[in-house]
C-alpha cells in the first residue's frame, strides 16, 4: 500500500487508538487530538515533514541551535495569517534562532502565501504527506486532517523548553510567553 492512500487508514486508527481524552475546540465543536501531550522538559520528538522545495525535513534538518515551531491549521485563516506574520516580524529580532511555520498545506500554497505577505525570515514546512509532525507533536485533528493551533520552543539539546497547546483553534497563542522561552535559552534581551 502506497503512503497516499495508506494515510487514510492510518488516521483513522490513530483516531480510534489514541482516544486519551485530548481535544482542542474549532467553529464551537470539541474535536479529538491525535498524539501525545508533550510537556516542557520532555525532548522534542522527531517527524517528517517537507519543505517548500519538497525535500524531507526531520528533527535533525532543523538544526543545533534554539528553534521555534509555530503550528497552524492553514495559512489562509485570519488568525494563521496573523500568526506566522508575528513570527516574521519577531525573527528580524532573533537572529540567532530559527522559526518554523508547520502546517498541512501543500508545499505550493504555504510558497505562494509568503511570496504574497513578503514572508522571508521563516522556514515553511509541510506536515501534507502523512501527519508525522501532528502525530509526534500531539497536534494532529484526524477527523479533519488539519494541525491544531500550538508552539513549541526546542533548545539546542532538542529539549522542549516551551509548550502551548492553544485550546481553542480560533484563539491566538501567547507570543510573549514563547519569545520569553526563546530569550530566556538565548541571552537575547527583550526589545
Amino acid at each position: 500500500m502506497d503512503t497516499i492512500s495508506a494515510f487514510p487508514v492510518k488516521l483513522l486508527r490513530m483516531t480510534n487508538e489514541t482516544d486519551d481524552g485530548r481535544t482542542t475546540t474549532l467553529n464551537g465543536n470539541e474535536l479529538k487530538l491525535a498524539g501525545p501531550e508533550l510537556k516542557v522538559g520532555d525532548i522534542a520528538p522527531d517527524f517528517q515533514v517537507v519543505n517548500s522545495s519538497m525535500q524531507p525535513v526531520d528533527l535533525d534538518k532543523t538544526g543545533q541551535g534554539v528553534r521555534i515551531f509555530s503550528v497552524i491549521p492553514s495559512l489562509d485563516t485570519p488568525v494563521c495569517d496573523a500568526q506566522t506574520k508575528r513570527f516574521n516580524d519577531e525573527a528580524a529580532k532573533l537572529p540567532d534562532v530559527s522559526i518554523y511555520t508547520v502546517s498541512m498545506d501543500l508545499p505550493f500554497a504555504q510558497k505562494r502565501w509568503c511570496g504574497n505577505y513578503g514572508i522571508d525570515r521563516l522556514i515553511m514546512l509541510s506536515d501534507h504527506r502523512s501527519g508525522s509532525f501532528g502525530e509526534s507533536y500531539g497536534t494532529l485533528i484526524p477527523d479533519l486532517r488539519i494541525e491544531s493551533r500550538a508552539i513549541f520552543v526546542v533548545d539546542a539539546e532538542n529539549r522542549l523548553k516551551h509548550v502551548e497547546y492553544v485550546k481553542n483553534v480560533s484563539d491566538h497563542p501567547n507570543y510573549d510567553a514563547a519569545l520569553e522561552a526563546v530569550r530566556s535559552n538565548t541571552g537575547t534581551p527583550v526589545v
